[in-house]
């Protein structure tokens, strides 16, 4: 599939969201809640024809930014080594902010259902697709474990993201606890992620040290 049919299915999905809000604009409130705390219960809100515009139009800035990336990336000859993963991460992405989006809209116009237990397979299966993304990823400046040391050393950049693509599989198993026990939902959605996230940028450091000072 070449690039120009991946972004069209990213394109479909800010189509879908777009056309989601103005199906639900007549039952929507003037104050439609955007947000949640923890507990699940709202705290955030935004003027109704702001929330039904605000993530597609982040949608499609992504998929904008995603094309652009290649171009502007003084490694972005990298990217196109693994240039149809990297355009169904955009893909990926953009469907799960359509598919929040889709969520948001059911819950406001009166929907009775939990939103972290909605919103966690998508975010999981983000957390996994990640780790396929990593598995291929060659270095460059956007996407992937950018600390220094992967950066300054390929060797380095290389076995950082070995170590790191199925630590995020195992993230996004991890998030689907929030599903069982969603009064922890926040822990199990971020807590993972961010421990991968600290593991590996640790393992960089301690690699490059190896590599350079033996």
């Amino acid at each position: 599939m070449r690039s120009i049919h991946r972004y069209g299915v990213g394109l479909a999905f800010v189509a879908a969201a777009g056309v989601a809000s103005l199906l639900a604009a007549q039952d929507l409130p003037q104050e439609v809640v955007t947000h949640w705390n923890a507990a699940g219960e709202p705290n955030g809100y935004a003027p109704r024809w702001v929330a039904m515009a605000l993530l597609p139009a982040i949608g499609a800035a992504l998929l904008g930014l995603f094309a652009v990336i290649p171009r502007i990336d003084p490694l972005g000859a990298n990217i196109r080594e693994f240039q149809a993963v990297y355009e169904w991460l955009a893909v990926g992405t953009v469907a799960l902010l359509s598919y929040v989006h889709g969520v948001m809209l059911l819950v406001n116009v009166g929907v009775e259902a939990s939103v972290f237990q909605l919103v966690t397979p998508a975010v999981a299966a983000l957390y996994v697709a990640v780790g396929f993304v990593l598995d291929r990823a060659e270095q460059n400046w956007f996407v992937g474990i950018r600390t220094p040391w992967t950066l300054s050393d390929e060797q380095v950049w290389d076995r950082t993201h070995s170590r790191a693509a199925p630590l995020f599989k195992v993230a996004g198993l991890l998030a689907l606890g929030a599903i069982v026990i969603p009064q922890y939902a926040t822990a199990f959605l971020v807590g993972p992620v961010a421990a991968v996230a600290l593991v590996t940028t640790v393992y960089s450091y301690v690699a490059y040290r190896r590599i350079h000072h033996g």
